[in-house]
């Protein structure tokens, strides 16, 4: 055994299996990267004693599989988990300075999923304040003076530092694949309500996705089928990609851009057919349709806590539930309606064109320096807002080292296919 830990998920997990990597050991060797890394990067939540618990619930994993081979198929691997899911022995503190005791919940199901696969929870890992804007102190671990993107801050900057080869996230408007690609990791959003919500802080029900980070498309191909509903296991070709030409794309920065059409020549020269569609001419009308919904769904579920604690919230957060106040019912439902509608257009200008992935940037551009913005979620808006899954793929760097991404949509419900066509994707894009 080499002194390098595996990184992708599938490989440790199968090391952690067979017993070629022994449990106890590996958690002794990663503490210590741990204590190396986290340090830099921020991105879990601090707890006492993290490693003693860890080593004291490896122990009862063992004497529960004393044959991890027959074990099960994450026996012992870490897990991070977003600090809005609750998770039983943990504290939910979403991030925010409200008082502990309002913000707790049973565990939720997708935690529970993942930890009768096996996995250990690391820890919780930094959100922005309730999975808005108000950023947490991560950083990027690529480039620690940027951002990491949010508002999975920590769960993906736990993953593209090594701390963890799998974390959970969400995402209302760009919460996971921003982040990813900010990080250089994989991110994955399902079709809407394919992962359980339950057991997690809403921010806004309509637009929550429940998702996560691993290193590469494999790990996705691992987990998905243990938090997907009714996971069917598929085979697939080459995609035809197509480029949503139009007011999208064009908010996309100059610097992305050069990016994009860089990413596009490789996959042609790498044999994927390629097709510009013109989409989404209304696109101003979508994000302010998507921005009012996440308001007006934010102020209700806050509105009990906002009366007694308006005060500690972050002013982002204020802003968002003060704006949503305003709004009526009879806007937030014209607004709901719009999301159905996208994604009947979207499906159909698929069909029309003969196409099985939209192809995209996942963000305007590369991580901004700073961190009291995690970025612009522009380019995962309107995937998010037709609740179709979306897969972000790392597509190299920058000429700063900083990390790209390529954001893939499929259509509704057609999550297995996307993840197996990512595959070849992302192998296209690699150094």
């Amino acid at each position: 055994m080499t002194d390098q830990l595996p990184t992708s998920l599938p490989a440790l997990a199968q090391a952690l299996r067979s017993g070629r990597l022994p449990l106890l050991d590996y958690l002794e060797r990663l503490q210590a990267q741990f204590q190396q890394r986290e340090p830099q990067v921020l991105a879990f939540v601090p707890e006492p004693d993290r490693f003693i618990r860890l080593q004291r619930e490896a122990r009862e994993l063992l004497k529960k599989f004393p044959d991890p081979e027959r074990g099960p198929l994450l026996f012992g691997v870490p897990l991070g988990v977003k600090d809005i899911f609750h998770v039983s022995g943990f504290v939910t503190r979403a991030g925010s300075s409200l008082p502990e005791e309002l913000l707790q919940g049973p565990e939720a199901a997708s935690v529970t999923a993942l930890r009768n696969a096996g996995a250990l929870i690391l820890g919780k890992a930094v959100t922005t304040e309730f999975a808005y804007f108000a950023p947490g102190p991560t950083r990027n671990p690529h480039a620690p003076a940027h951002t990491p993107g949010g508002s999975s801050s920590g769960s993906a900057a736990a993953v593209g530092a090594g701390l963890c080869p799998l974390a959970l996230g969400t995402q209302t408007i760009g919460s996971i694949n921003r982040p990813a690609a900010f990080c250089g990791v994989v991110g994955f959003k399902p079709s809407y309500d394919r992962i359980s919500r339950e057991g997690v802080i809403p921010l806004s029900p309509s637009a929550d996705h429940v998702g996560f980070f691993v290193s590469r498309v494999a790990g996705a191909a691992l987990v998905a089928p243990l938090l997907c509903r009714n996971w069917q296991d598929t085979t697939v070709g080459k995609p035809v990609l197509g480029i949503p030409e139009g007011p999208y794309l064009a908010r996309v920065s100059a610097e992305g851009q050069a990016h994009f059409e860089a990413a596009r020549l490789r996959l042609r020269q790498a044999g994927f057919s390629l097709k510009s569609v013109p989409t989404m001419p209304d696109f101003d009308e979508i994000y302010e349709r998507h921005n009012l919904i996440v308001a007006a769904e934010a102020a209700q579920v806050h509105a009990d806590w906002y009366v007694d604690y308006g005060h500690l919230h972050h002013p982002k957060t204020a802003d968002l539930i003060d704006r949503g106040s305003r709004l009526s019912p009879d806007e937030l439902q014209a607004a709901l309606k719009g999301q159905e509608k996208l994604r009947g257009q979207l499906v159909q200008l698929m069909d029309q064109n003969g196409l099985d992935l939209w192809l995209t940037p996942s963000a305007v551009g590369p991580a901004p320096a700073g961190l009291d913005s995690t970025g612009d979620p522009v380019m995962n808006l309107p995937w998010t807002h037709a609740g179709l899954p979306t897969l972000s793929v790392p597509a190299g760097v920058n000429s700063a080292g900083l990390p790209m991404g390529l954001q893939l949509a499929a259509r509704w419900y057609d999550d297995e296919r996307l993840i197996a066509w990512s595959a070849g994707i992302e192998n296209a894009l690699a150094p």
